[in-house]
């Protein structure tokens, strides 16, 4: 059991923010197998200030069984502190704010936001004294290493951070210069947790519940973040939450199982967004679920190339069962 601020958490998982996957009908899709915490898509500051119809679409309207924070983009405190204030005021659905500073795509950095403000330590605390202004909800932030490649300066922002009153904080162990290549920096976040005053996520290439093992071991982290390795492979959350919660065991999903997944996770896309609208987005996740799979490829490309409804996932679906004697 952990904390962020007075929300207790019971569980290691932690669902990551990926803009473009993480809606409501996606965390209520992942929450079953073990996800301790979930994350709102990132939201502008801005599109909230000036009532854009998309971006208050993203505010949580439903109850969740899990925490939920709504991670907010922006560069300038005072604009950040009156986005908050706008989503306490259109959302009651939610139970923390978290502040993106460590996006690395140029369309966030370029205006100052996202990792960009990994550049500025002072201003990264401002932001959350601007914060603590407006909201009496837990503040958390998400960083990386530092902005460009060699200036770590990490420690710095955390510093700041910390003294701005923020309650936890996640680390993805790598450069904005870096984006998502190469391996992550474990080696420089070793016993980070000890440095800290707050709690810790751990972020970057969990894949398996080895990497997730190795993750916290190594930095002492309260949790692991899960992104990209928990799309198309939800069982990896169970495995990782088993793991840590009772020592346990918990195989990897047959095709079947993944099958029986992608099905699930479109259902849940469906009642969000409406059918034509939720199977042009999930073209581009369902082929995930079948990554490394026997004649994964065909079936990956079928997918992506002729996914327009529900009764076009079921007849491409039912084909590579035949295909495969899967009954």
């Amino acid at each position: 059991m952990w904390k962020i601020g007075n929300i207790e958490i019971d569980g290691k998982v932690v669902l990551a923010p990926m803009a473009g996957v993480t809606s409501v009908g996606y965390r209520n899709f992942m929450i079953p197998f073990g996800v301790s915490v979930a994350y709102t898509e990132m939201i502008s500051d801005m599109g909230l200030i000036y009532d854009n119809e998309e971006t208050l679409s993203y505010l949580p309207m439903e109850k969740s069984s899990v925490p939920i924070g709504v991670q907010l983009f922006g560069h300038e405190p005072e604009c950040i502190a009156n986005a908050a204030i706008i989503c306490e005021k259109k959302s009651h659905y939610f139970d923390f704010f978290d502040i993106n500073m460590g996006c690395p795509v140029p369309k966030v950095t370029k205006v100052g936001s996202g990792s960009a403000l990994m550049q500025y330590p002072k201003k990264c605390g401002d932001i959350i004294r601007a914060l603590k202004k407006v909201t009496s909800k837990p503040i958390t932030a998400k960083i990386r290493l530092s902005y460009e490649n060699g200036n770590y300066n990490f420690l710095e922002v955390i510093e700041e951070l910390e003294k701005a009153g923020v309650d936890a904080i996640a680390i993805h162990p790598r450069t904005r210069s870096e984006y998502y290549g190469g391996q992550p920096h474990y080696d420089l976040v070793k016993d980070l947790r000890s440095k800290m005053t707050v709690p810790l996520i751990i972020s970057g290439n969990i894949f398996t519940l080895q990497d997730a093992i190795n993750a916290i071991e190594i930095t002492g982290a309260d949790a692991v973040m899960v992104a990209r390795g928990g799309m198309g492979n939800p069982i990896l959350v169970k495995q990782i939450d088993e793991y840590f919660k009772n020592g346990g065991n918990v195989l990897p999903s047959s095709i079947k199982e993944k099958i029986d997944y992608a099905i699930q996770l479109a259902d849940f896309l469906i009642e969000e967004k409406g059918e034509i609208n939720a199977m042009r987005i999930y073209r581009g996740i369902v082929t995930t679920f079948f990554n490394g799979i026997p004649k994964g490829k065909p079936l990956k490309k079928r997918l992506s190339m002729e996914l327009v409804d529900r009764e076009s996932l079921i007849r491409i679906l039912d084909d590579f069962k035949k295909e495969m004697n899967i009954e």
